[in-house]
């Protein structure tokens, strides 16, 4: 069974265009969707996503929605912690597809990665 991972520099899920998440309101309090509202940026971007470097700028103060954690992903989207791996996998998946393509570099790299820490 493949293991998630953050795949360096693909920042797929720094691309925060509310459109394409329609049920933000459905899992972010109203605190929280006000602070997700305020980090989009040009091109749906997040404010915070350093484009040259493809990192996170305050990676270590992220919000809370930010963070693949079993705690969080429970909380957010009622997923058992015995199913947060999977959902995660899913989620970037998706994401990574949507922003980049089926056919990207980085869904590649992330294929490579699950499916690397599954051989191991």
């Amino acid at each position: 069974m493949p293991t998630w991972r953050c795949v360096q520099h693909c920042g797929a899920c720094c691309h925060l265009e509310p459109d394409d998440r329609p049920d933000l309101d459905q899992y972010l309090t109203p605190p929280e969707l006000e602070l997700y509202l305020s980090l989009v940026g040009e091109g749906g971007w997040c404010i915070h996503y350093d484009h040259s470097t493809r990192h996170c700028r305050i990676y270590a103060d992220r919000p809370r929605f930010c963070r693949v954690q079993a705690d969080v992903f429970q909380d957010l989207y009622g997923i058992e912690a015995s199913e947060v791996n999977d959902f995660a996998i899913d989620c970037c998946q998706e994401q990574i597809a949507g922003v980049y393509g089926h056919e990207s570099p980085e869904m590649d790299r992330f294929d490579t990665a699950i499916q690397s820490l599954e051989k191991s």
